[in-house]
């Protein structure tokens, strides 16, 4: 740096009102020192504007731009600090990591907790904001990590936290591959929809108590999904083929599906659905979201009624990795710009091949292997962890006419 030149940090504070930051830039011009950089963040009305400028030391140092900008500003009623600084790089550099905490609500005792272990790391919070009011709380932190080991120990750490603290916590790199992501897949029972579409059908055949143990052992990782699947399958032998339509009907989407949708494929997202279901009962829904791939297993039926048997591969637990990677290369995209959302033991091997695995309400055995854990009942939560905000959906919302908000009892 020229000695001949110093830095000074404006930072204006206050009442938030338009003609801020035109009085200050007027005062600025006139002196004509050099812009290196401008923050500014708004909290209820409440202003904090950074302004860093570099020039000759009798300028940019000297009493008479200090006595400008403090009349300019306080004649708007606002406070301002100047002071000199040693840092004249334009923009920082870009934090290593981002940490998203959702939370219904967050109490300051988490967050106070999620920060002294960050500290304790020697992690540095670089950046906070607010990502979401509804239907959880959602605050963002982008973190800059040291070399070394602690990835794996904030890991460790911040797991540990969201268990404690009632939270979910979300850590990922922040880089371009965060906002890369182009291929998103959903597990369809208990993750897209709510229950489980074999239970459905069992109940018709008067054999719901017997499905729903063995789907449990199944979802839990100790029973064999295609072996599982099959035992199911046998007990819905006899069905009329009609009820795999009145199944269709009665299915109900798990709170914000249609907005994570809608608003991923604004974003440009193909969508798919992988689902250890039936494609009988799925399709139609696929169409209603209008979803790109769909990968299901396809039950037999004779004479118009159900066989117990399936017909082809079965979609399982490697089946539906396979499913991801068959998507992934029809749309063009490589596998680390894809992302994957299950509950169950058989979408293991699909979140650990894709770029980002998401259980959403899981299971442990599906929670020790996904980079991030959701559990709060509300899809949309997932839009949070791809850097989306809340802000975002709705102005995009109020657009096109979608916008609502459904009322939520207190937790």
């Amino acid at each position: 740096m020229d000695t001949s030149r110093v830095s000074v940090l404006i930072t204006v504070t206050g009442v938030d009102q338009p003609g801020v930051t035109s009085a200050l830039f007027e005062v600025l011009s006139r002196h004509k020192v050099d812009l290196l950089n401008v923050e500014q963040v708004v909290i209820r009305g409440r202003l904090t504007l950074g302004v860093l400028v570099v020039g000759p030391d009798d300028v940019a140092g000297g009493a008479a731009l200090r006595d400008e900008v403090t009349e300019a500003i306080r004649g708007v009623g606002l406070d301002v600090t100047i002071e000199r600084s040693d840092d004249i790089a334009v923009l920082r550099e870009p934090s290593t990591h981002s940490i998203v905490v959702l939370g219904r609500p967050i109490t300051a005792k988490a967050f106070g907790v999620v920060a002294r272990e960050v500290a304790a790391l020697g992690v540095n919070i670089d950046f906070i904001r607010g990502v979401s009011d509804y239907p959880v709380t959602g605050l963002e932190l982008r973190v800059s990590v040291p070399p070394g080991g602690a990835y794996g120990q904030l890991q460790t750490a911040l797991a540990r936290v969201a268990v404690a603290e009632g939270v979910d916590i979300a850590l990922e790199d922040y880089s371009l591959s965060r906002r890369a992501k182009r291929l998103i897949v959903f597990d369809v029972d208990s993750t897209l929809i709510q229950g489980e579409v074999i239970e459905m059908l069992a109940e018709r055949a008067g054999a719901l108590a017997a499905v729903a143990e063995v789907t449990e052992a199944a979802m839990r990782g100790e029973l064999d999904f295609a072996e599982s699947l099959h035992r199911r399958v046998a007990t819905l032998a006899g069905l009329p083929a009609e009820v795999l339509d009145e199944v269709a009907d009665q299915i109900e989407l798990t709170p914000g599906a249609r907005t994570t949708i809608r608003t991923l494929r604004r974003l440009g997202f193909h969508c798919g659905i992988v689902s250890g279901g039936f494609r009988q009962v799925i399709e139609p829904l696929a169409h209603e979201l209008m979803m790109d791939f769909v990968a299901a297993n396809e039950l037999e039926i004779v004479d118009g009624v159900l066989t117990g048997r399936v017909v082809g591969n079965v979609v399982d637990r490697p089946g539906k990795a396979k499913a991801l990677r068959d998507f992934a290369q029809q749309a063009g995209v490589p596998m680390e710009q894809t992302v994957a959302v299950g509950d169950g033991a058989n979408d293991i091997d699909m979140l650990a091949a894709a770029g980002l695995g998401v259980a959403f309400n899981a299971k442990p055995a599906l929670r020790e292997v996904a980079d991030a854990s959701l559990n709060h009942p509300y899809l949309d939560t997932v839009l949070f962890i791809l850097g989306v905000t809340r802000g975002e959906i709705e102005a995009a919302d109020a657009v096109d006419g979608t916008l609502r908000r459904v009322d939520i009892p207190d937790a």
